[in-house]
C-alpha cells in the first residue's frame, strides 16, 4: 500500500519529530515511524466505510418521504437505484471488514451531520443524477459511482478536514493517497465480487528501506546537520528551519545507505517534498546542500556510487 514516496514522507516526518524532541530515542523514533504507517491503512479503512453511511442515509430518506401523511407518486415509487446498490452489502457484509473497523474503533456515527451534507451534495450533482436515470443495475456501474464520489467529493472538504485532524494526527496529508487506493479497491471489488486488505508493504523491501532510514538518519543527526552548517554562512545558518535540515539529513543519509538508489533520484525526492514541507525558497536551497554534501561524501569515499 505505501510506495517509496510516502515512506520518504514518514521518514521525513519522523526525523523532524526527532528534531524537535531530541529526548526521543532511536527505539521511539522507530515506533513513532510504524505508528504514522499504520495509521495511514487506517485512514483507507475509514473512508471506505462510508460506503454504507451514505447508502443508508439515502435509504433513511426514502424511508421518510414514504411516510408522509400525503406522498408524492415519486415519494410513493422512489428510486432506489443507489440505496440499492450492490457496494454496500459487500462491505457491510464481509467479517475482516466489519472485525478490523471494530478493533480499530473506526466508525462514522458520530459524524452523521458530515454524512448528511455529504449526501446533499452528492444527490445535486450531474454523475449521480446520470448514474440514478441510467436503467440497469450491476456491481460495476456502484462502483464507477463511488469513485466519482470518493474523487469528486472528499480532499477538498473543509468539514471532513478537520474531522480527520481531530481523530488522528497522523491523518494530515494522507487523504489524496488514501482515496486512491479505496478507488483501487472499489475497481477490485467490481471485478471480483470481495474485498481484500491491501498489505501496508507489498515489497518487504520497502520496510527495510524506511526503517533502515530513519535509524541512520537519527544516528548521524549531529554529524550531517553540522556539516550543513558548516557549508553554509553564519546568516544563513542562523536562518535555517528544522523542516530543511531534516530533509537534507534524509537525503545525505539516504545516499549514504542504499548504494541502489541513484543520487540524482535521491536529492529530486526530497527537493520534491520541499514544496508542501518548507518555504518557497526552501526548494533551491535544499537542491544545492545536497549536491554540495553528496559529492563532498563521494570525494571522501563515505559514498561510493556516482552522482
Amino acid at each position: 500500500m505505501l510506495n517509496r514516496r510516502i515512506l520518504r514522507t514518514k521518514a521525513f516526518k519522523t526525523l523532524f519529530s526527532f528534531s524537535e524532541d531530541r529526548s526521543l530515542s532511536l527505539k521511539d523514533s522507530l515506533s513513532l515511524l510504524e505508528i504514522s504507517c499504520e495509521a495511514t491503512r487506517d485512514l483507507y479503512l475509514f473512508m471506505l466505510s462510508c460506503v454504507n453511511p451514505l447508502t443508508e442515509e439515502a435509504a433513511r430518506r426514502i424511508e421518510a418521504a414514504r411516510s408522509k401523511f400525503n406522498p408524492s407518486e415519486e415519494e410513493r415509487n422512489p428510486n432506489m437505484k443507489f440505496a440499492g446498490n450492490a457496494m454496500a452489502p459487500i462491505l457491510a457484509e464481509d467479517p475482516d471488514f466489519q472485525k478490523l473497523l471494530e478493533r480499530k474503533k473506526l466508525s462514522w456515527e458520530p459524524y452523521d451531520v458530515l454524512v448528511r451534507n455529504l449526501f446533499d451534495s452528492i444527490r445535486e450533482k450531474d454523475y449521480f443524477k446520470a448514474y440514478m436515470a441510467a436503467p440497469g443495475h450491476s456491481l460495476k456501474e456502484d462502483a464507477r459511482l463511488f469513485k466519482k464520489i470518493f474523487e469528486n467529493e472528499f480532499e477538498d472538504n473543509e468539514e471532513l478536514a478537520q474531522i480527520l485532524e481531530e481523530m488522528n494526527i497522523y491523518w494530515i496529508d494522507d487523504l489524496g493517497y488514501v482515496l486512491r487506493f479505496d478507488m483501487k479497491a472499489m475497481d477490485e471489488i467490481a471485478r471480483t465480487g470481495r474485498w481484500t486488505y491491501p498489505d501496508l508493504y507489498p515489497d518487504a523491501t520497502d520496510h527495510v528501506f524506511v526503517s533502515k532510514l530513519v535509524a541512520n538518519a537519527v544516528a548521524n543527526y549531529d554529524r550531517i546537520s553540522a556539516d550543513v552548517a558548516a557549508n553554509v554562512s553564519k546568516w544563513e545558518s542562523d536562518r535555517l528551519f528544522n523542516t530543511d535540515i531534516a530533509l537534507i539529513v534524509l537525503g545525505v543519509t539516504e545516499a549514504e545507505s542504499f548504494d541502489d538508489i541513484p543520487v540524482r533520484a535521491t536529492i529530486n525526492e526530497y527537493v520534491e517534498l520541499t514544496k508542501f514541507y518548507s518555504t518557497p525558497k526552501s526548494r533551491s536551497f535544499v537542491n544545492g546542500l545536497l549536491d554540495r554534501l553528496i559529492r563532498a561524501e563521494m570525494e571522501e569515499g563515505r559514498i561510493t556510487k556516482r552522482l
